[in-house]
């Protein structure tokens, strides 16, 4: 991807995921983590998408509520409900830019990890535009609910922010 490219995906995550100003901190590497076992349950987070405890339901779940994360015009309350320690991320989600509702995200993939994880191969789009192609991310399964994991979000604020982590990025998984 191009440098221009580059730049525009993530000020496009940054409009969509709510991003305002973040403090730098080289504290966290904010990786995804790694695991191998299948998949057993699934729950909806928000009344996004239900999960029937089978390794498909898990992963329309994660699916359904991966998209409604990214979706431009997803209340920024639903956004940090759909992110794994969403509450400590309030602060970075809370100022929403109109300029967001163009911007999605669409799951090429969904592959359970474990019973608590996932991985997940997305694009995120401005308009019709894929602004950030074939990304990888972490979905994770925390009180019953599939989110999008706090170390994938925390990639995206690092990409924003010049390769260095947020300070809020510091207790991420």
């Amino acid at each position: 991807m191009s440098r221009p490219l580059l730049a525009a995906a993530t000020t496009a995550i940054t409009v969509t995921m709510a991003i305002t100003a973040c403090s730098s901190s080289p504290s966290s590497s904010a990786k995804p983590p790694a695991s191998s076992a299948p998949a057993t349950s699934a729950a909806p987070a928000g009344g996004s998408g239900g999960g029937s405890g089978s390794g498909s339901g898990s992963t329309a779940t994660v699916k359904s509520n991966w998209e409604k994360f990214f979706k431009g015009s997803t209340p920024n309350s639903q956004r940090e409900k759909l992110l794994q320690n969403g509450s400590t991320f309030a602060k970075t989600i809370s100022g929403m830019s109109a300029m967001g509702n163009s911007a999605s995200a669409k799951v090429a993939s969904v592959k359970l990890t474990s019973p608590k994880q996932a991985t997940v191969t997305y694009t995120v789009y401005l308009g019709k535009t894929a602004a950030l192609p074939n990304a990888k991310g972490v979905a994770v399964l925390e009180n019953g609910a599939w989110k999008v994991s706090d170390a994938s979000f925390c990639q995206l604020l690092t990409l924003e922010n010049g390769g260095k982590p947020p300070s809020v990025c510091s207790s991420a998984s």
